[in-house]
């Protein structure tokens, strides 16, 4: 690995999908979930994010190796591994905390997500609304919800919304899997 690292920050609706998706993809160094984009000062906690009232989404703070996978296929993963499509919901998980949203670092994330989002349009029946926006604070979500589908893959929630996350990433990347 390269000694070059960069951050992204991803919020895809419920952060145990996004950080099961990223935790198996070749490059990735670290997946933390947490939230982000709010307006709320201080540390928000998860039963505050739920109630929709902070403006924070649910978001994964991922680090990667830009050596090994660019932003470019950060972002083509994200985008195809959850619905861009749908304003502030994910399945069953509906708010504000569930957008979908590209927090960027810098202007080159920026223009990198925008040429993602306009060169995937075309695969999409409706217009995608993710939403791309200057990085605010990251906040980590707590102990319970890191590394939540490697520990609990039998939880409902985790055959039913994840594993089919997992089957698209494993079809359609598998050149980026870890092995």
């Amino acid at each position: 690995m390269s000694d070059t690292i960069e951050t992204a920050i991803l919020g895809g609706g419920c952060f145990w999908c996004t950080e099961a998706v990223f935790e198996n993809v070749k490059g990735v160094k670290q997946v933390v979930s947490g939230y982000s984009g709010g307006t709320v000062p201080g540390h928000p906690t998860y039963r505050e994010i739920i109630s929709g009232l902070t403006g924070h989404a649910e978001v994964v703070h991922i680090t990667f190796d830009p050596e090994i996978i660019s932003y470019d296929t950060i972002l083509n993963i994200f985008m195809t591994t959850h619905d861009p499509t749908t304003l502030n919901r994910q399945g069953a998980d509906v708010g504000t905390q569930y957008r979908s949203a590209i927090f960027y670092n810098s202007e080159t994330q920026k223009a990198t997500a925008e040429k993602v989002i306009k060169n995937l349009q075309p695969y999409y029946d409706q217009p995608i609304v993710t939403e791309i926006t200057e990085a605010k604070p990251f906040y980590e979500a707590e102990i319970e919800h890191q590394d939540f589908y490697k520990n609990h893959p039998n939880y409902g929630y985790c055959t039913v919304v994840i594993d089919p996350k997992l089957k698209k990433l494993k079809s359609n990347f598998k050149t980026y899997l870890k092995s």
